[in-house]
């Protein structure tokens, strides 16, 4: 899930055709233009460009003028836009050095094609380490899919199965040491515990294809879908190519959270097997032990560090990219009392604060749990 970006400089000589006012601007289809994101104390837009494959970082005011670039409006009426904006009417060597800037990126219809970024040389494969692509058009699998099974993920499908997992969850938490117990007979049973992780292993391959198909239901293009291998650990992994570009906040939050959501549905016959159906004792503690397994996977993925999706999940509610980084650097100056932290406007003050506060109490609850867990194991 990707977007890394340069940031467009400002203060260079413009190049191109000095801008008249019968030129009609028009940014080039296939340009992806994200939604405000906070990155320290500045408000950012990403821009795209998905033939050269490079992204950049425009101000609040180029974003302004940016979405504005359909071709119906000339710079005349582009400027009174911008002027009854922000006060202030932009003058030739302002928009020079914007059309030159975005000319040069290949961003304008009628520009200078930019060639695509080369590619760096995959690090190549080993039998202790690397990737394999499993499908030669990754986009176009995750399309298949999504016409397959698209239609689960409507409200009538989606509703019923949120509540049957939260309320599996709820019976977890409810009979917790139920379920360690079955998870400590599991260990100790190599041939149930072979089953089961080969189920928490499929569990992953459709949270991965999980992301995938709610991606290309809002819009996304999956990039690769495969398997990585860090000896002994063997997954599978799904890239979705323009995360941060979907269309709303709602729509990354749902490709982000599918994984996990995933994970738990898997767990839902197993549940009721468990819950309802008569089954011996080393059954009922294997169903317990995989219970116990799966929520935890599934969780894990949800704790909002990176790389996991919780962290991605925490971006978009706080508005923000490079969350991690921009959190820990405006503490530091607040910390310091450094006047630069003045300078973070309120939003991202509040944002900030709230994932290292946030990120802290969610540390220490798997301190605690991980301390609770150890105390029970002793006990028994």
């Amino acid at each position: 899930m990707t977007a890394p970006a340069g940031r467009v400089p400002t203060g260079q000589a413009p190049t191109g055709r000095a801008p008249t006012d019968r030129y009609r601007p028009c940014l080039r289809p296939d340009v992806l233009v994200s939604d405000a994101f906070l990155l320290g104390p500045r408000t950012v837009h990403l821009v795209k460009n998905p033939g050269s494959g490079k992204s950049y970082e425009v101000g609040v005011k180029e974003h302004f003028l940016i979405a504005r670039m359909d071709g119906t409006r000339g710079l005349d009426e582009l400027g009174a836009e911008y002027a009854a904006e922000y006060g202030k009417r932009l003058g030739d060597a302002n928009w020079q050095q914007l059309l030159g800037l975005l000319g040069v990126r290949g961003l304008l219809e009628g520009g200078p094609e930019v060639p695509a970024t080369t590619a760096e040389e995959p690090p190549k494969r080993t039998l202790l380490r690397g990737t394999l692509p499993l499908v030669a058009d990754a986009n176009a699998t995750a399309e298949r899919l999504h016409r397959a099974v698209g239609f689960l993920l409507a409200a009538p499908f989606m509703v019923p199965l949120l509540l049957l997992i939260t309320a599996m969850e709820v019976v977890a938490a409810a009979r917790l040491g139920e379920l360690v117990d079955g998870a400590v007979a599991l260990f100790t049973n190599p041939v149930l515990l072979a089953g089961a992780a080969a189920l928490l292993w499929f569990s992953t391959a459709l949270h991965e294809l999980a992301h995938g198909v709610v991606a290309r239901r809002y819009g996304g293009q999956v990039a690769e879908i495969g398997l990585r291998w860090r000896l002994p650990v063997v997954i599978m992994y799904c890239t979705v190519d323009n995360y941060l570009y979907l269309h709303t906040r709602r729509d990354r939050v749902a490709t982000a959270v599918a994984g996990a959501v995933m994970n738990l549905a898997v767990l839902l016959p197993f549940c009721a097997v468990w819950l309802f159906a008569p089954v011996d004792d080393a059954t009922g503690e294997a169903l317990a032990g995989l219970m116990f397994l799966g929520s935890v996977q599934a969780l894990a993925m949800l704790v909002p560090f990176p790389p996991l999706d919780g962290y991605k999940i925490a971006a978009q509610l706080c508005g923000a990219t490079g969350l991690a980084a921009s959190s820990r650097e405006y503490v530091r100056l607040a910390v310091r009392r450094d006047p630069a932290a003045k300078d973070y406007p309120r939003r991202a003050r509040t944002a900030y604060l709230a994932y290292t506060l946030g990120s802290l109490l969610v540390l220490a609850g798997i301190v605690a749990a991980v301390a609770a867990l150890l105390v029970h194991l002793l006990a028994t």
